[in-house]
């Protein structure tokens, strides 16, 4: 593979920078873990796959850079791996596949004279001519021709840095959008070197509460003269205009250099503020000092779990998995303020947003609390800013309140944190934000359908909470979902339930309980399912409907805050077994979408545990690997591979709300896990005796020298640091 001559620089650079970064921070940054990192891994297929998209962006960067096959959409990602032209470099806040981007900016860089009468452009290339790292992209656009183009890009949290190289003796032309859909306005400053704009591009807006003070506004500086300029909307071309607004409207600049530098400021606040976001964090035109310092920022949280395998393909798996899952949520506040898209204003603090809470609360945000411990603080904080400034914690925020999916999983977030003994948020707070989610009904919800992306009336929160409060479950004929919402309604009732002992409620902690034992009243004895149920109590003959995402196989085993009592409901632990069974040989296991995430390991309740170790080694050889299609199902925002992570390590968090991890199957012969950034030898180490492809059952485990009895671990057996053990064998231990 021929490399530019920049790219030869740029490796030696960050081998020098590198070692000497390594050498100054040996506690937290002790191995380079991002060669690892493969972000193209999911970003291949044509309708069912993983649907990532390969940002450029240190971990939880408020805005994150990639390059666009096309357009984006909501239910279309930016980046498809089989597309072979490239539209634009985007400075992105499209958190996944199902949600929108909004307050974007989009550069183009186009060789030649021609290119000035045109507004849209598609540049070829090979992915043999393409890096891609969590910190760093690089690609030849029109390669073998005369207007071959490199373009390197890295990034900070809120500002993108491109160094370009156009061909001799042609015209160097760089094209800015600033709005697609709603409106925006770019302005050129030629003296300055530089283009400003924003737009009020949002495209979940059909389904949240209007935002009249909502922009993405941009800075944009360039390191040579500025020779030439124009803008353009709706394809009416305007040369040597400096200013546009409207919808589909962009601008312009030929260039003077040939290697040209561009940096790029993004902010939700203002265009001052985007500018300051600019200086302070990439303050010079050094790429490779930006570049070097995002990779000791992924290194910080990358190296807080180790492995060690024979196995190429291994790292590669785990290590895109973990960057996957320190995307999001994303950081929104700049630098002590950040706009708030729950009340349309500016405050003071620390922010995070784009929570897929319905996907994370599952694995990702368990996980979290093992990296990215001096985090999760400032993320459950972020919940309870946007409850006080909009009402309610949100279901699925894309920046604010959207009506996509269903329950109050901020519950199941907060509750997690709780009972794991996180501090440094508003705990009083968080009691009464969970409070609210499962006492009071949202506006006009006994006479709302609350449909799945119904245009926005009000915040949905939980559909049908006030039948449920009436009735004990969400009736088919007054809710969509009904069944759905009973079901993971009564989960939320018990993480709330748990919120409400911290703060010695005891009262309501045992009203909640009680209530968390509704997902009784869907269960059909006739059918041996859930099922759903009219407003007068009858079974309606329909025994599809009232489902989210899936059919009756798929909310089954959903009563995840009482498996035992879920045990007894199916009939006792042979029947539990057998009908588990049936789930997965009969296909109706779909590991591509969350609600079964926890369904491998519920052999574990039921005495035959050895069966979770079966499906757990299944899925995950059949499900992760190390090619662009290596992801079967949606990532969404990092679940997919936080079920891998768990799943690699040998435990999952089947109940978050509660401090118990279901033991699987471990798939190294040794991990390393690491609490404390500061401290190296607070860690957690998983050590698999005999392990291979073919010894994957579990033949005994201990923990700090403690024979386990049952396959269960606590919280503080991994947090308090020290050894646990697994003994490997081809056969199973039943």
């Amino acid at each position: 593979m021929m490399i530019h001559h920049h790219k030869i620089i740029r490796s030696f650079l960050s081998l020098f920078l590198l070692s000497i970064g390594l050498t100054l921070s040996a506690q937290t940054d002790s191995t380079d873990l991002t060669k690892y990192v493969n972000p193209i891994i999911g970003t291949k297929g044509i309708l069912i796959y993983g649907r990532t998209t390969p940002f450029v962006t240190p971990p939880f960067g408020m805005t994150q850079w990639t390059p666009a096959s096309f357009n984006c959409k909501i239910g279309r990602p930016l980046y498809n791996y089989l597309w072979h032209s490239i539209i634009g470099f985007r400075g992105s806040h499209k958190p996944a596949m199902c949600m929108g981007d909004y307050g974007w900016v989009s550069l183009m860089p186009v060789a030649g004279s021609k290119a000035k009468f045109k507004t849209s452009h598609h540049s070829h290339y090979s992915h043999k001519h393409e890096i891609s790292k969590p910190y760093y992209y690089s690609v030849e656009l029109n390669r073998n021709t005369k207007k071959k183009v490199n373009v390197e890009i890295t990034s900070t949290s809120r500002a993108g840095l491109f160094r370009i190289v156009f061909p001799k003796n042609t015209e160097h032309n760089i094209f800015t959008e600033a709005s697609q859909e709603a409106g925006g306005w770019i302005k050129i400053d030629s003296a300055n070197r530089e283009i400003t704009g924003w737009n009020r591009d949002l495209q979940s807006q059909s389904i949240s509460p209007k935002l009249p003070n909502f922009r993405g506004y941009f800075v944009i500086k360039f390191n040579c003269d500025i020779t030439d300029y124009g803008t353009w909307v709706q394809n009416i071309i305007s040369p040597k205009n400096t200013l546009q607004s409207g919808i589909e409207c962009g601008a312009r600049v030929t260039l003077a250099a040939d290697t040209v530098m561009v940096k790029i400021g993004t902010s939700f606040i203002s265009i001052d503020q985007a500018r300051e976001n600019l200086q302070k964090e990439i303050p010079q035109w050094d790429f490779d000092k930006v570049e070097h310092e995002s990779l000791v920022e992924w290194n910080k949280y990358l190296n807080r779990i180790e492995i060690e395998t024979t196995d190429k393909n291994e790292k590669p798996i785990l290590y895109t998995g973990l960057y996957h899952s320190l995307l999001f949520p994303r950081q929104f506040s700049e630098y002590g303020r950040y706009y708030s898209a729950f009340d349309d204003k500016v405050h003071n603090g620390i922010s995070y947003n784009d929570y897929s809470l319905w996907d994370t609360y599952r694995a990702e945000h368990p996980l979290l609390l093992f990296l990215t411990p001096e985090l999760v603080p400032g993320m459950i904080q972020s919940l309870l800013q946007m409850f006080e400034e909009g009402g309610y914690m949100p279901k699925w925020p894309n920046p604010s309140y959207t009506g996509i999916m269903i329950g109050t999983h901020a519950d199941a977030v907060v509750a997690d944190a709780v009972v794991k003994g996180v501090k440094g948020f508003d705990l009083q707070k968080a009691w009464l934000a969970c409070r609210k989610d499962a006492m009071v009904p949202p506006d006009g919800d006994s006479i709302k359908w609350w449909g799945d992306r119904d245009p926005w009336t009000s915040y949905e929160a939980r559909a049908g909470l006030s039948w449920y409060m009436k009735l004990g479950y969400v009736p088919v004929d007054k809710t969509a979902e009904s069944v759905a919402n009973t079901l993971e309604g009564a989960y939320d009732d018990f993480c709330v339930a748990q919120v409400a002992k911290a703060v010695g409620k005891t009262d309501e902690y045992d009203y909640l309980m009680k209530r968390s034992q509704n997902f009784h009243n869907v269960f059909n004895p006739a059918t041996g399912f859930m099922a759903p149920r009219f407003s007068n109590g009858q079974w309606s003959p329909n025994t599809h409907a009232g489902f989210t995402e899936g059919s009756p196989w798929t909310y089954l085993f959903c009563a995840m805050q009482d498996v035992p009592g879920l045990v007894t409901l199916l009939g006792g632990p042979k029947k539990f077994v057998q009908k588990l069974d049936m789930n997965f040989k009969g296909l109706h296991y779909v590991h591509e979408n969350e609600p079964g995430h926890h369904y491998t390991y519920l052999y574990d309740y039921a005495g035959a545990a050895w069966k979770t170790q079966m499906r757990v080694a299944h899925y995950r050889t059949v499900k992760y690997r190390n090619k662009p299609q290596g992801l079967t199902g949606d990532d969404d925002c990092g679940q997919m591979s936080a079920w891998y992570t768990f799943s690699a390590l040998g435990f999952y968090p089947v109940t978050p709300g509660t401090d118990i991890y279901a033991i699987g199957t471990p798939l190294y012969p040794k991990a390393t896990m690491y609490f404390d950034p500061n401290d190296r030898n607070k860690k957690f180490v998983i050590v698999a005796n005999n392990i291979s492809k073919k010894n994957i059952y579990v033949q005994s485990v201990t923990v700090n020298g403690k024979k386990l009895d049952t396959p269960f671990l606590h919280h503080s057996d991994i947090i308090n640091g020290g050894e646990m053990i697994f003994e490997m064998g081809p056969k199973p231990k039943k």
